[in-house]
């Protein structure tokens, strides 16, 4: 069997485009590489400058080269008799086919094998497929990407690794593997097929590495026997060792294993000011800036505390990236830095983790909604289950479509068998739950800290220590979990999943399992699901109704993305309901009682089978079921909830994007004033709450964050303390922040065509001046499209590549990712690239912020808290809008200077800042950056001479 691995590079897309290069790497039999062909060929028609940007490939190169016929004379003959491999096949399949059909040549007819398809499964955790990103995390050499050549030797190694991740699966992987695709239904099955025939004849050699149970090979053991960190009759390592001794040994330790380790001053308060509190029992807000070292900060004391005092502290980040970034670069280093055994748990919300008896019964049962997107994601599974050790849905690399085949095989307290699961000692989140019942130190997120709130403390092991991190967003989080949040889809899928039709969901199955056990009452309980179908049906009519008639409600915002899930939104006011609000509620109490009835029927049903079918298949989809139905029956009431409109103390609103329209509402309701609730569920109840981020405090103080957190009383009662943390970098010569005084202002989210010249202009300007490496920050996306179509034809013939948010595909990562590794670019922002986009070094020199960051005051939170505000005789602008927006315009800055190294630029193009009585606040709010302001027209050669002074000052050291 040999391969033959191909590439074309073309002029365009598959519908009009030209070969104008041709990549082949044969493969022999023995699995060597044999020969290599590459050629240019010459297109006859020229080459787009889009294309030449992104291969390399220009006229120059291919005007003397082969034309297609004299190419395809060469090529024809080296493709004899072999298996077609590529990456995403179909693209060059199709120029082939293309090119065969035109040069009179029969068509290909082998058998052709994707190497996306192989490395989806063999490597299920890789964060990208893209063959650049692929090559250099195998090592692989892959120096010219986009170049035919160049592609097709990567490819061929791409294609060679996964062959060997394949042969070295557990046999009954293949086996399950070899099941899910059939040989006779895909060339994949077949190769698989092939792999399976060659892997069964040779000696079982992997029966240590794996453990194996119900025919899943799985690299864990059974959780039970994972033992606590330290012998518990061991005496206490920190019995007579004060907190400065254990930091002399781990700096010591860290200085060995870190060569560049040096210690910092800030780092160093911090580990004291956390200490302190910790052991006081006082509650501290700590303003820790970018380059702190604040993980390290704060897990060092909690580590102390938890072992010394032998309880458990919990830290909380804000998101599930954070979480990760301890587990894979803090905790490592930790556990080789601390003197004695210690154990940190990572511990997710429980929708995170695998449900093993629900994936052995998807598998077992071929029960796929999607088949072929749905055996792929199962397939992918399979292979992890032989290296995930925590079965957390982080590590996979899912499909759009392979999330929702992950909702339907997740870990949920509704559907858990528990003790009486066979799955329950192997069981991913009870092996968590577990560990983080024995670790010193649990880490979870702010979404779960609250859910463990709402469920009477019963998800997170007891604790009476807490850190917080990113604790700016607290207040946000919590109104969110404290209030009600409700999608249309959250019905939607709950729905579909109980009756995708009337032969297929979980209660057709059901149907199928009662009748297979040839009960006495099986006649009775069939018709009993068939009659719950109308019932189904007409729930999800009158859903569908009512979300219709919702979105008709809402008006659209000026200032949002499109698609944006927030693009269009309205507050409900309970004093001032819509005109169409009866008409609405009538379709809602029509979906209550039929919801309600629905309920009523199935938890009678479900409740005689579960009682009198005793076996374990039809126990657990009862389980299922029943955990579903509970769903149901909880939406039913939110959205009951929501309707009524009648407490003063909710703040209640509709939000959708325009491209999903109804499909995309969203209902919140949620409490105006969180403070209370967090004085009472926290401040109050534990000994010790450290709150911290690198955004705080207010022009020095803390006050806004003490009123909104409900830390008043703390501080009244000498119970907090407040530290604000110098800064380790020297940001008078690191950043530089100039201010255009004379640059015209603009009122409401969109710009007037003066505006947006100037504004158009003086990027331009700069752009050229810094090499791009900018990013510029909006507060609306209308001004971002304003500005991306002039700004792109203005940088066209300077080379600098343009990206907007929203107008060019892709998430925030992939356009941060393609950011960096351009030349030189501009990539344009609004909300969400304030903060939490980490661009350190070279690929970032300049940020402008084009206005100040204030939400806008129609945002139904904002509009709620500002009444509030107002009913005590309080300035909502000076008490809300200007210290939200100084904390969001203190994150944005923060994006510049990442490491000590950094250098760079920011402008602000708000001249409030310089002007209004309140832009003091702004500006004396950031670390200390050089401040100038000047005349637009004198900006750009400043910039070039501070950057030219700081070159200079680099080459004399």
């Amino acid at each position: 069997m040999k391969f033959a691995v191909l590439d074309f590079e073309t002029t365009g897309t598959q519908s009009d485009g030209e070969i104008t290069q041709v990549g082949l790497t044969i493969i022999d039999h023995d699995l060597s590489i044999k020969e290599t062909y590459s050629s240019y060929v010459n297109p006859g028609v020229p080459i787009p400058p889009f294309i030449t940007g992104l291969t390399g490939i220009s006229d120059d190169d291919v005007k003397d080269a082969p034309h297609l016929e004299e190419m395809m004379m060469e090529l024809v003959p080296l493709l004899n008799d072999v298996v077609l491999v590529g990456h995403n096949v179909a693209f060059d399949f199709y120029f082939l086919q293309n090119a065969l059909d035109r040069c009179g040549y029969l068509p290909f007819t082998g058998r052709i094998l994707d190497t996306m398809d192989f490395l989806k499964i063999c490597f299920p955790s890789l964060s990208s497929y893209q063959l650049g990103y692929v090559s250099s995390e195998f090592g692989f050499e892959h120096d010219r990407p986009h170049q035919a050549d160049s592609d097709a030797l990567a490819t061929a190694h791409v294609f060679l690794k996964s062959i060997e991740e394949l042969r070295g699966l557990p046999l009954i992987t293949l086996q399950r593997l070899t099941d899910l695709f059939p040989a006779e239904e895909s060339d994949f099955g077949w190769f698989l097929d092939g792999l399976l025939a060659e892997k069964e004849s040779e000696p079982i050699q992997d029966l240590d590495s794996q453990k194996y149970y119900r025919q899943l090979a799985l690299a864990i053991d059974d959780w039970s026997t994972i033992a606590p960190p330290r012998d518990e009759r061991a005496p206490n390592p920190l019995e007579n060792e004060s907190f400065s001794e254990y930091m002399e040994k781990i700096q010591q330790n860290l200085k060995e294993k870190l060569p560049n380790y040096e210690q910092r001053e800030a780092q160093n308060m911090m580990f004291d000011e956390v200490n302190k509190a910790l052991y006081e029992d006082k509650h501290l807000l700590i303003e820790a800036g970018t380059g702190t070292g604040k993980s390290l900060g704060y897990l060092l004391p909690s580590i102390y505390q938890s072992v010394k005092q032998e309880t458990k502290v919990t830290v909380s980040t804000h998101t599930i990236n954070l979480q990760e970034q301890l587990r894979e670069r803090d905790l490592p280093l930790l556990t080789k830095v601390v003197p004695f055994p210690f154990k940190a748990a990572i511990f997710k919300g429980r929708g995170h983790y695998l449900c093993l008896r629900k994936f052995e019964q998807k598998l077992n049962n071929k029960e796929f909604a999607t088949p072929k997107e749905d055996v792929f994601t199962a397939a992918q599974m399979l292979v992890w289950l032989t290296q995930t050790e925590t079965g957390d849905d982080e590590e996979l690399n899912l499909s759009h479509r392979g999330t929702d085949f992950w909702e339907t095989v997740q870990s949920e307290s509704e559907s858990c068998l528990g003790r009486s699961c066979p799955w329950f000692k192997k069981c991913f989140y009870h092996r968590a739950r577990h560990e983080a019942g024995i670790a010193d130190v649990v880490i979870t997120n702010h979404s779960k800290l609250f859910t463990d709130v709402k469920a009477s403390h019963q998800l997170l092991p007891s604790y009476d220590y807490l850190v917080i991190d990113e604790a700016h967003h607290l207040e946000d989080v919590a109104g969110k979990h404290l209030g009600m949040h409700m999608k249309y889809f959250s019905v939607v899928h709950t729905l579909t999943r109980l009756f995708k039709d009337s032969r297929n969901g979980q209660f057709p199955a059901l149907r199928q399992q009662i009748n297979q056990s040839g009960h006495e009452k099986y006649v009775e309980w069939t018709s009993a699901i068939d009659e719950l179908f109308p019932f189904a049906l007409e729930a999800k009519e009158e859903w569908d109704t009512l979300s219709d008639m919702l979105f008709r409600l809402l008006p659209e915002r000026m200032d949002a993305a499109p698609g944006d899930s927030g693009q269009f939104s309205l507050r409900l006011k309970p004093q001032a309901k819509p005109k169409a609000w009866d008409k609405i509620s009538k379709h809602e109490n029509q979906f209550y009682v039929t919801v309600g009835e629905m309920v009523r029927k199935a938890d009678k049903l479900l409740g005689e089978v579960r009682e009198e079918l005793d076996d374990y298949a039809s126990d657990s989809l009862i389980t299922d079921i029943t955990g579903l139905v509970r769903d149901l029956a909880e939406q039913r009431d939110n959205l009951r909830l929501f309707m009524r409109l009648d407490d003063t103390g909710t703040v209640y609103w509709l939000e959708a994007s325009g491209q999903f329209r109804s499909k995309s509402l969203q209902l919140y309701a949620v409490p105006v004033d969180v403070s209370s609730h967090l004085k009472e569920l926290f401040f109050d109840k534990k000994h010790s709450v450290i709150l911290t981020s690198a955004t705080l405090s207010v022009d020095k103080s803390f006050q806004f964050m003490i009123d909104q957190l409900g830390l008043s009383e703390a501080q009244e009662k000498g119970r907090l303390m407040t530290s604000l943390l110098p800064s380790p970098f020297n940001y008078r010569d690191q950043a530089l922040l100039v201010i255009p005084r004379d640059f015209p202002s603009v009122k409401g989210s969109v710009g007037d065509d003066h505006f947006v010249s100037m504004l158009v202009t003086s990027l331009a300007e700069t752009a050229k001046a810094t090499k791009g490496r900018m990013l510029v920050l909006f507060t609306s996306y209308r001004m971002l499209r304003q500005v991306h179509e002039p700004l792109k034809e203005a940088l066209a013939a300077s080379d600098i590549t343009v990206l907007g948010q929203g107008v060019d595909t892709g998430s925030r990562t992939k356009l941060t990712r393609r950011f960096q590794e351009a030349k030189a670019s501009v990539l344009l922002g609004t909300s969400s690239f304030w903060e939490g986009v980490d661009i350190p070094g070279e690929a970032l020199t300049c940020l402008a912020i084009v206005r100040l960051p204030f939400q806008p005051p129609s945002h139904p939170v904002v509009e709620a808290k500002s009444e509030l505000l107002e009913k005590e005789k309080k300035n909502p602008f000076m008490k809300l809008s200007v210290p939200q927006a100084v904390i969001r315009f203190k994150q944005g800055f923060g994006r510049l200077v990442r490491t000590a190294n950094d250098r760079g630029i920011v402008i602000v193009y708000d001249t409030r800042v310089i002007e209004s009585y309140y832009g003091k606040y702004f500006l004396y709010s950031l670390p200390g950056p050089k401040m100038e302001h000047m005349v637009t027209e004198k900006m750009v050669p400043r910039i070039s001479e501070w950057l030219t002074e700081h070159e200079m000052n680099k080459e004399t050291y």
